[in-house]
């Protein structure tokens, strides 16, 4: 398929103005496609060519103004429209159109528990083709009137409100001007809770199969939904710019949500079908946040081109953190942010990939590279900057700047210029120059502290590795004196603020940086203590002495997060061994009493530290301190009191097991002692680990998947088949993953996590060389989707030695390799290489 080059993008859009599209949909012709009937309206600005995108399975009529065209011209994915005249034009267009198993375009979906069939869009970046003939790029904005044929029985949702006239016929009300990446529609025998708020239709949506799970958690979701909601109402001028707000959690979603004007659609483990944590439904709220902040920036007002995506993806991600902290219950989202998002940043800007939060336009020169920035600095750096910039002019100042970008651009489109001159418009400051130093640069500063003492008074100098100026707040502690506090307790001295390098609003500073301060040296000094900034920070060797002891005794959860970053970044770094990470878990995690930080910690300890930074000597013994940290939380929450933190430590020690007797006797008996009972999660997680360690077989598998029949069960049998150490059971996951090519999106995920295993890399050994060059070939044959999830989850992620590096290495000269898969395989190779590295210094 033909990219959509810049260049192209930005002729076309001086030469067209699209005024309408007219699209009929009818989902009854079968199962492998769909009809797709178009018309567009346009006007041509002069007299000339250009092209409109679709990519039938059957291209069976085309028309201009009334006069037939040649099927046979369509070129790919371009029909060519030649020899214009200025002014308007109709283009119909009839097709059959593919449904997909990719997620991709028109996604079709057959649950297995009930064998009822649902269909849903994805039409960003460009998969629009799949579906209907479109003038395809986020400039070209249009009115969309859609109506669809549905079976009997079929709910149809879409940007807007929807009509059922009868005989499975929908029509929905015409858009206001959107891309048309944004149109949607989902369509299936739903369950759907409806409800009114501030005079607009709302309402969440899941397949039948989930409805019990949907309706327990209903009041939450819309509680949060309306709450955000009203805040966003109150935040901007602009009124909520469409006429009804869906909801709909649908299969084998590629990413977490997507922003569709009026109809969000949501991965469907976002309806929970076993016990979760309150830190994962705090997710949930923060996504629901997220999506509802693009209804204005991104849906109201949209990039012009792809190189501007982080005002999307940065804006929304800020504001998802934020609201939901300002309008919920989950007050602590940012503590979350601190140790479960940044990182997903920083480590991505540290790779050879990395690129600036904005781009410079040629850096984007087509469709293909965009997809590529879909990443931790366009969403976690991004909103860390926005963040910060916050902090900076004051939200007051920020907000009003936001309201004149919406404004001026409403239903329209911006660039990077656009919103700078906006925010500009509405502070002092200079935010072109924060603009350039922080958008438009690469790479992780790093800000080290060097401590001095004298009789009366301590001084503070902060080494400055990088070239971004920043703004933090320092915090100094001192142990606790009183014996109410316990052992190792510390207590906040004082925090204050200083400029790197000075500005006229710092603490004062000497001429080389140097702060002083009155008292005793703390015994913990902390930069960056609200996390405001995005840098490493580093600790002095006295503080980390202090916090080996006391890491748990910081009283504020945030300042917490702040020390486990740093102790991140210094073991990936190679600066701290990580043993010693292990031991810094094994002793504070009892005590924690914030379940983001927990569940970050105990993560990264388990699927970084124990999997790839340990060598496969000492991974037992690191398995080990996990199991002992895990079963003291599991004995520390018998009360009842903390069943989030009893459920992550179970989780963690099914993970962790080495033996099988203890987790497969929780298997038999149905439950933990003492709680939880073992819900289709826990038992398919039991499974897998029994799988690893050889401790179960096919027919165990078959019959746990005869209970839970569901799509969720079909994908834990899968992974399961796939963690069996048994040379047939590797080849047959090898096979269906590499060269049958049917499975979905989601169950070529699921065996690909399931087929590598950091105690099975002897078995493994000789997949190591096939994995490139069958990868690369799958990905040109099924495309981008699956291409990401090859490179993400199948990629032998656990053989690391020099052998392996090399093979990466030598991969990545292939040029066969697509984009999505070029991307993916230069992250992971680059993720080896630190993680031999990081080996290689302990």
């Amino acid at each position: 398929m033909s990219v959509l080059m810049r260049d192209e993008a930005q002729a076309r859009a001086q030469f067209l103005d699209v005024q309408r599209y007219t699209i009929d949909l009818d989902l009854t012709a079968g199962e492998e496609t769909f009809d797709s009937r178009t018309v567009i309206q346009f006007t041509a600005l002069a007299a000339g060519d250009t092209f409109v995108e679709v990519k039938p399975a059957t291209l069976r009529s085309i028309s201009l103004d009334g006069h037939a065209l040649d099927p046979a011209d369509l070129d790919e994915n371009r029909f060519p429209l030649t020899a214009l005249t200025a002014g308007p034009h109709e283009l119909r267009i009839d097709a059959a159109m593919r449904y997909s198993r990719t997620g991709e375009g028109m996604h079709r979906f057959t649950d297995p528990t009930d064998n009822e069939t649902y269909v849903y869009t994805q039409l960003f970046l460009e998969d629009v083709q799949r579906v209907f003939a479109a003038f395809d790029q986020p400039d070209l904005k249009s009115v969309f009137a859609l109506t669809v044929k549905a079976p009997e029985g079929w709910t149809v949702l879409g940007n807007s409100i929807a009509e059922h006239t009868g005989d499975g016929r929908w029509t929905l009300a015409p858009t206001p001007p959107v891309s048309t990446y944004l149109v949607a529609v989902a369509a299936g025998p739903f369950h759907s809770i409806t409800t009114e708020h501030a005079g607009l239709p709302f309402g969440i949506h899941c397949r039948r199969s989930l409805a019990p799970h949907l309706d327990a958690d209903a009041d939450e979701i819309l509680d949060i939904t309306r709450a955000c909601f009203d805040r966003f109402q109150e935040k901007f001028d602009e009124p909520y710019p469409f006429d009804s707000y869906d909801q709909a959690f649908v299969p084998e979603f590629n990413a977490g949500a997507m922003e569709n004007p009026g109809l969000v659609t949501f991965r469907d483990e976002f309806i929970y079908r076993s016990a979760v944590t309150d830190t994962e439904r705090q997710t949930r709220g923060m996504v629901i946040a997220h999506e509802m902040a693009h209804m204005w920036f991104g849906d109201l007002v949209t990039l012009a081109w792809w190189d501007d995506i982080w005002l999307n993806e940065s804006f929304a991600e800020y504001m998802g953190y934020q609201t939901l902290a300002e309008a919920t219950r989950f007050t602590d989202t940012w503590v979350d942010f601190g140790v479960a998002r940044k990182g997903w940043g920083y480590d991505a800007d540290q790779r050879p990939s990395t690129h600036p939060v904005a781009p410079d336009p040629t850096a984007v020169p087509d469709t293909a590279s965009a997809m590529l920035n879909f990443d931790g600095i366009s969403y976690a750096k991004g909103a860390s900057a926005l963040r910060q910039l916050v902090a900076w002019l004051g939200e007051k100042d920020f907000l009003a700047g936001i309201n004149t970008h919406f404004a001026r651009h409403k239903f329209g489109n911006a660039t990077l210029a656009d919103f700078i001159d906006n925010l500009a418009s509405a502070t002092d400051r200079d935010v072109h120059a924060w603009a350039d130093q922080w958008l438009r640069t690469t790479g992780v500063d790093t800000l080290t502290p060097h401590i001095g003492e004298s009789d009366t008074t301590w001084s503070l100098t902060v080494d400055h590795h990088g070239t971004r100026p920043h703004r933090i707040t320092v915090g100094t502690y001192d142990h606790a004196i009183d014996t109410q506090s316990g052992p190792d307790r510390l207590v906040l001295r004082d925090r204050f603020d200083i400029g790197i390098p000075q500005d006229s609003d710092d603490t004062p500073q000497a001429g080389d940086g140097t702060t002083t301060r009155p008292g005793p040296r703390p015994a913990l000094v902390v930069l960056n203590d609200n996390d405001l900034t995005y840098a490493k920070i580093r600790l002095d060797p006295d503080s980390w002495t202090t916090l080996q002891a006391g890491l748990s005794g910081i009283p504020d959860a945030l300042t917490r997060a702040v020390v486990w970053n740093a102790a991140r970044d210094m073991v990936r770094d190679g600066e701290l061994a990580p043993t010693t990470y292990l031991e810094a878990a094994r002793t504070h995690l009892p005590h924690e009493t914030d379940l983001a930080l927990l569940q970050g910690v105990l993560a990264f300890a388990d699927t970084q530290v124990a999997a790839r930074y340990t060598t496969p000597e000492d991974r037992p013994a690191a398995l080990a301190t996990l199991t002992a940290l895990t079963r003291d939380l599991i004995r520390r929450t018998e009360d009842g009191s903390r069943p989030g933190l009893r459920l992550t430590a179970v989780r963690h020690f099914i993970d962790a097991a080495t033996q099988p007797d203890t987790i497969h006797g929780w298997l038999t008996e149905g439950t933990v002692p003492g709680g939880p009972e073992l819900d289709p999660e826990l038992r398919w997680r039991i499974l897998t680990r029994l799988a690893v360690l050889g401790a179960t077989d096919e027919q165990t598998i078959a019959a746990e998947l005869e209970a839970d029949p569901s799509a969720t069960g079909q994908e834990g049998a899968a992974r399961c088949r796939a963690a069996l150490p048994t040379p047939e059971a590797k080849a047959a996951a090898w096979h269906a993953m590499f060269t049958d090519d049917t499975l979905s999106n989601y169950l070529f995920t699921a065996t690909a996590q399931g087929f590598w295993q950091p105690e099975q890399t002897d078995r493994v050994a000789a997949y190591v060389p096939r994995y490139y060059p069958d990868a690369t070939a799958l990905a040109v044959r099924r495309g981008p989707a699956i291409a990401d999830a090859a490179g993400r989850y199948a990629f032998p992620a656990y053989a690391i030695d020099a052998d392996s590096l090399h093979l990466g290495d030598q991969a990545l000269t292939d040029q066969a390799l697509i984009p999505t898969l070029r991307r993916k395989l230069t992250d992971q190779i680059d993720d080896l290489r630190r993680a031999l590295t990081v080996r290689n210094a302990h």
